[in-house]
């Protein structure tokens, strides 16, 4: 900011009687544009942007000005951004450190793959039996009311209501572990296709 002479006669007195005191002096434009000298600015006076002089009415520190919701909204942006890009740069780096070329990284994603496959084959396998086991319940229930059209058959005992209960929640459970398995299994080549995509950018293989 620059300070007129008018202003620095009047600053200059000021300054030292602060200096004096142990204050500041700062000078500002207010909303009027006005030039303003003071030790002890108002609270109004936060928004704009101060000077701060020393005994001979010489700037030597300066105060922001209270921020325009755009320039948060601005530097806001400016911290994402950066942020993006050091985790972008710190994703490059472990790429590079962990593979050395494409082949490498097509092994660790067809690794990870069989691993899914193996537990999907294994809750496959399990689901056909616990099918086939409630197959078997459902059969001996209808030997009882209120399934049997018997009027005569016995009420069914709740034990057995409870373990057919429980294997069509464990049917339930199997098949949204079976669901889960693909998901993350799409997710994983998606992920290490992206990963070849961006290793190929950063050694420039075409």
């Amino acid at each position: 900011m620059k300070v007129s002479a008018v202003a620095l006669i009047l600053i200059l007195p000021l300054a030292a009687s602060g200096q004096q005191k142990g204050k500041s002096v700062y000078t500002y434009q207010d909303e009027n544009g006005v030039t303003v000298i003071t030790d002890n600015p108002p609270p109004e006076a936060s928004e704009f942007p101060k000077s701060i002089l020393n005994e001979h009415g010489v700037p030597v520190g300066e105060i922001a000005g209270k921020k325009t919701p755009e320039e948060i909204a601005a530097e806001k942006r400016e911290k994402e951004l950066e942020l993006q890009k050091e985790l972008q740069r710190r994703a490059d780096q472990a790429l590079l450190a962990t593979y050395v070329n494409v082949e490498e990284i097509t092994m660790h994603r067809d690794r990870r793959v069989e691993l899914f496959q193996a537990q999907a084959r294994v809750t496959e396998l399990y689901l056909r039996n616990t099918q086939r086991r409630l197959e078997s319940l459902e059969k001996e229930a209808r030997r009882y009311k209120p399934y049997s059209s018997d009027p005569n058959a016995p009420m069914i005992e709740d034990s057995l209501l409870a373990d057919i209960r429980e294997t069509k929640a464990a049917i339930q459970r199997q098949q949204n572990n079976l669901e889960r398995y693909e998901t993350s299994q799409a997710q994983i080549i998606a992920r290490f296709e992206g990963d070849i995509s961006r290793f190929k950018v950063l050694k420039g293989i075409e």
